[in-house]
């Protein structure tokens, strides 16, 4: 009989990958969301498989019939855009969606896995980021809605490890791009390849120099599965290493999509982080990951998915130009 795995927040962007690929190793997933921000379209195509998807709001009771082995709870706005228009649906998911999740997990002592974020560290002031570094987050700011939540669902998510004796992982995702993300979420990949694909200004905050780092989609979902599968109960960065600037992978783009867009420069949001770089010594010696695809070679793909969506936009629709937030 296959294992059976219940996944918050599976119409996501990640949650549907995630989906997708535990079915291709013969797991049974159970997948809920409300649609907030996920689509069915993301998983219309895992219809005829071992996948039932249930629309629920998961900061109500949770209940799922018959065995359950693990219980991976992705559902969160999870975009700046999202947050910022979203703060309060942010805040409950991670703390009461993840109260539910783990309550589903301990009912049927299933292994927790929590999708964190490398937005626990806010602005570092350590450079790259280790998972003991306690973070350098404004609870009050505009992002403050997204880190703390986050926060919170760590703090739970042990509370529940050391109390209840439940097995529980946290993964801490550091950028991660690939097909199947909004054109208007407001990320730096989807927002820059929206743009340059219509020939738009290219909007860039601040003067462009803030770093990221970016995971393509597959080798964040492999790092997941191996974390999910081990018996390492501490956080974990999974995110890739190769560090570069927000105007970097914009030039990026605009030269692999033969663009004639230019670079446009407008004031940095508040509480934008100015570096983000993953350590990640522990993925690497307790989970045997490291990412494998290059930038390019993930952007080849992603255009391609994005191309496809411009294509599909109604003459005239404006794209997410001014509601950036990378």
């Amino acid at each position: 009989m296959s294992q059976r795995v219940v996944i918050t927040g599976a119409a996501g962007f990640i949650g549907s990958h995630l989906s997708e690929a535990l079915l291709d190793r013969g797991y049974e997933v159970i997948g809920i969301d409300n649609l907030l921000t996920g689509s069915t379209d993301n998983i219309a195509h895992l219809a005829n498989r071992a996948f039932t998807f249930i629309k629920h709001d998961v900061t109500n009771y949770v209940h799922v019939a018959g065995p359950v082995d693990y219980v991976l709870h992705w559902a969160s706005p999870a975009s700046p855009i999202d947050y910022l228009e979203l703060p309060i649906p942010t805040l409950k998911v991670g703390a009461l969606g993840t109260h539910k999740a783990l309550g589903l997990a301990k009912e049927k002592g299933a292994t927790f896995v929590l999708a964190s974020t490398s937005e626990v560290y806010g602005d570092p002031l350590e450079h790259p980021q280790k998972e003991s570094y306690w973070g350098n987050v404004n609870p009050i700011g505009p992002r403050g809605v997204y880190d703390e939540a986050k926060r919170f669902a760590e703090a739970m998510t042990v509370a529940y490890h050391r109390y209840h004796g439940l097995d529980t992982k946290i993964v801490r995702i550091f950028n991660t791009y690939g097909p199947r993300m909004r054109l208007n979420d407001g990320r730096a990949v989807p927002a820059f390849a929206s743009q340059a694909l219509r020939g738009d200004d290219v909007t860039v905050f601040g003067d462009g120099s803030q770093t990221r780092s970016f995971t393509y989609i597959s080798d964040l979902v492999d790092g997941i599965i191996r974390l999910m599968l081990s018996k390492v109960n501490d956080p974990v960065n999974i995110g890739n290493p190769r560090e570069m600037t927000i105007e970097e992978i914009a030039r990026t783009i605009i030269r692999m999509t033969d663009s004639r867009s230019r670079i446009v420069y407008k004031p940095l949001p508040t509480d934008d982080p100015k570096v983000r770089q993953p350590d990640i010594t522990r993925a690497r010696e307790l989970l045997g990951w490291e990412p494998k695809v290059q930038l390019e070679e993930g952007l080849v793909t992603t255009l391609g998915y994005f191309r496809e969506k411009v294509r599909a936009l109604p003459r005239g629709t404006s794209g997410p130009s001014e509601r950036l937030v990378q």
